[in-house]
């Protein structure tokens, strides 16, 4: 049989060792700041039937949906399924079917992978992390504020300066009624996304090869070229509003929004960006975007409210709002930067070398007295060379290592010592005490 090269799909990949201490610090760091607002942890199967998926993301979201092949069961019988897209969706179906269950407003988080049948690029995968914080069953705009207020404590325990992007799903409405294209909204939203990547010109193009107007396209073109705070904008955007009710009712959502994060203290900056589209067919009010200030990968953090999710699956008129964590384009952000801990790399804090068999059973009593003090320790598995157990300790980073030989078993003592300054001690074995003061 041929010897087969190793490898893995596009877009997928392998995480060691020291990936996986970086990857669980960005959740572990989420996680405590969704707790610290009152959300719970939920998880979802990575397999959805396809028709809770389908529809839910636009075409363009619909391409990139994995098709999982039916198998192990009758295939003219089985329900087509698909890899989930994202964790929102999955989330309203899991609210509706357990509807009997959970207490409304209904305040969750997963952090689990998604699968999108994308084409491989820097900062863009075929499988990756998300970490969703999502509330639903309440239409308050205090929702909006906490997930503002969530980012900006998360970025700020992560170290990472990051600006938050704010629009209105209602306000991109007003811009399609008041440029005379009330039918066209999506094909607008999705033009408008794009000004970034591909500026104002392109954009008018892609607008009038819809349809468009050119009337409206130049109302849209003003509405983009505002400039000045947020309160100016949504100032100037009032009076071009007066024929849009809907557009009037979207830049009252922001004003009060804006005001509740100025009296919270929101630290991060936030501005109201009249490009901010996202895509997403399920948005109806507020829409976020986060990106990192300091390092070029796009946004890092999206999300926003939607009305009626869940009446798709049989549960009308539930409002929700949330917002998903991209841990993996914000794991190369900390990378890119520098920003993890170095403490990070430190798994074993204390490795016992082993020089016999008299010397192994020794040790072992002490190191299951240090575990379970909470201390991590390793105990070498062989009695070999010291030079190589120094350079497993060296290679692993061990801060921390312990040579015991005949003169420490009579004695009854430890020897100790600390690989970074060099210092070395002896402790009776049973002064654990003093054993953990000396590893701290």
């Amino acid at each position: 049989m041929a010897i087969q090269k190793p490898s893995i799909p596009k877009g997928t990949r392998d995480f060691g060792q020291a990936d996986m201490s970086r990857r669980n610090y960005i959740f572990d760091t989420i996680r405590s700041v969704f707790r610290t607002f009152g959300y719970q942890e939920i998880q979802t199967p990575a397999m959805e039937g396809l028709s809770t998926l389908l529809g839910k993301y636009g075409e363009e979201g619909d391409k990139l949906l994995f098709r999982i092949q039916n198998s192990g069961e009758k295939a003219e019988l089985a329900p087509e399924k698909g890899l989930r897209y994202d964790l929102t969706v999955p989330f309203a179906r899991f609210v509706v079917q357990h509807q009997n269950e959970i207490s409304f407003p209904f305040k969750r988080f997963q952090i689990q992978p998604v699968w999108r049948a994308d084409r491989p690029q820097k900062g863009r995968y075929r499988e990756f992390y998300q970490c969703d914080v999502d509330v639903i069953g309440s239409r308050s705009q205090v929702n909006e504020l906490e997930l503002v207020q969530m980012v900006d404590a998360v970025f700020g325990k992560l170290g990472v300066r990051v600006k938050i992007h704010i629009n209105n799903r209602k306000v991109l409405t007003g811009i399609a009624e008041i440029a005379g294209a009330p039918d066209k909204v999506v094909d607008i939203t999705v033009a408008i996304d794009k000004l970034d990547k591909i500026g104002l010109e392109k954009v008018k193009e892609e607008m009038a090869e819809k349809c468009i107007p050119a009337a409206g396209i130049a109302v849209i073109e003003k509405i983009l070229s505002l400039q000045g705070s947020s309160a100016d904008k949504i100032g100037a955007m009032k009076a071009l509003f007066e024929a849009s009710e809907t557009g009037l009712k979207g830049l009252e959502e922001l004003e009060e929004l804006f005001g509740l994060i100025e009296a919270a203290g929101v630290k991060a900056p936030v501005e109201m960006d009249l490009s901010l589209a996202r895509g997403l067919n399920y948005y109806t009010g507020a829409i976020f975007e986060v990106k990192a200030q300091d390092w070029e990968i796009g946004s890092i953090c999206g999300g926003g409210r939607y009305d009626n999710l869940t009446g798709i699956f049989g549960l009308p008129d539930l409002s929700g709002v949330g917002i998903s964590f991209g841990a993996d384009r914000i794991y190369d952000v900390l990378t890119g930067l520098g920003l993890f801990p170095t403490a990070l790399e430190q798994s074993t804090r204390l490795l016992f070398a082993v020089m016999g068999a008299d010397e192994l059973r020794y040790v072992l009593p002490l190191a299951k007295a240090l575990r379970e003090a909470g201390v991590a320790v390793e105990v070498y598995p062989e009695a070999t060379k010291l030079k190589k157990q120094f350079d497993y300790a060296d290679r692993k980073a061990i801060p921390f290592i312990s040579i015991n030989g005949s003169t420490e078993i009579e004695a009854g003592t430890v020897n100790l010592k600390n690989l970074v300054s060099g210092e070395q001690k002896a402790f009776p074995a049973n002064d654990i005490n003093s054993i953990l003061d000396f590893l701290s």
